[in-house]
């Protein structure tokens, strides 16, 4: 098996933050969202993972460094693909086509799940959903009676399925879904356009080939300020029997209200943290009460109240209480 992970988005709806770095790699309870995601997917599939091969845009050298490392990490093999133009999500995973030579999953790093149960798929091709209360706002799936999809429907008007596309999906057909992105990218062949891996899923069901689901307990959106927010909190709790507070840290008349995620090299003095706070490594925070909220590394705090506020990294705040969204190399 290999992942794919496309990442060349430029992430406009996490502004200011993505400016700097990548949606993919902002930090959610410590680890950037990418890195959570091939761990979790690596988690619930219970074969060898061969490969991951990342799709990037024109990002530092530094971002690729880290990438490898991630894939290291994993006891698997690295590889850097590119994606110059953003012509959609089928021409994102064609440009790693020359990784697609057996059982793939393809996962968009702009979101994070959670699985009680291990993955074994025997479908041709399986779709990962979550139940959704609204499935009018996403892209959802129908299933016949023997629990296969039969169509594809984008924000569906009428409540025809609550089971929305989380944006992951296993090929154990790789020849089929590569026969059928190639078919598209060299046709041409746009919807909204851009060209669509929906549109290459749904020539394979035509063809005949066995789509299925898997459904996942939790699903979890990184795309702006307040799902980046709520996902961390969630993260945080789930890990929460972990000790995720860095024994490299000042904590000086001070305490931490858990679960928090604490790097080293923090100093903390006169202040009140948590819960469901994450700050990076080399911050520091002095008089000032924060919970739900994420302090990016080296960043300074001080005489702060600060509720469901992301403060950029290299940034300095020192005002007062509010919900804030400060980019970063900021100061306020």
């Amino acid at each position: 098996m290999k992942i794919i992970v496309p990442m060349a988005g430029m992430g406009k709806r996490l502004r200011p933050h993505t400016l700097v770095t990548p949606k993919p790699l902002f930090p959610i309870a410590g680890k950037p969202i990418v890195q959570r995601l091939v761990e979790d997917i690596v988690n619930v599939y219970e074969g060898k993972i061969n490969e991951i091969a990342f799709v990037i845009g024109d990002f530092e050298e530094s971002i690729k460094e880290l990438l490898i490392e991630v894939a290291q990490n994993l006891n698997t093999v690295p590889k850097i693909y590119y994606q110059h133009q953003p012509l959609g999500t089928a021409h994102a995973v064609w440009c790693a086509k020359d990784s697609i030579d057996e059982e793939i999953i393809i996962a968009f790093a702009d979101t994070l799940f959670r699985s009680d149960y291990k993955f074994n798929a025997v479908y041709d091709a399986n779709i990962w959903v979550k139940s959704v209360s609204n499935p009018s706002a996403y892209g959802v799936v129908k299933l016949n009676n023997q629990k296969e999809i039969e169509n594809f429907i984008e924000k569906p008007k009428e409540p025809v399925s609550d089971l929305a596309i989380i944006g992951i999906y296993h090929f154990k057909n790789w020849q089929a879904i590569l026969e059928n992105i190639n078919y598209l990218v060299q046709n041409d062949v746009r919807n909204l356009g851009e060209i669509q891996l929906t549109d290459a899923l749904r020539r394979m069901k035509n063809q005949g080939y066995k789509l299925g689901i898997y459904e996942v307990q939790d699903w979890m959106d990184c795309g702006n300020k307040d799902t980046v927010l709520s996902t961390n909190t969630k993260v945080l709790g789930y890990h929460s029997h972990e000790n995720m507070i860095h024994s490299e840290i000042k904590l000086l008349n001070s305490c931490i209200i858990p679960p928090c995620f604490v790097d080293k090299n923090v100093i903390i003095e006169n202040s009140i943290i948590g819960p469901n706070v994450s700050i990076g490594k080399g911050a520091k925070i002095e008089n000032s009460i924060i919970k739900n909220s994420i302090i990016q590394q080296n960043a300074q705090v001080s005489n702060a109240n600060l509720d469901n506020s992301i403060i950029g990294k290299e940034s300095c705040y020192l005002q007062q209480s509010k919900s804030l969204n400060l980019g970063d190399y900021s100061h306020a």
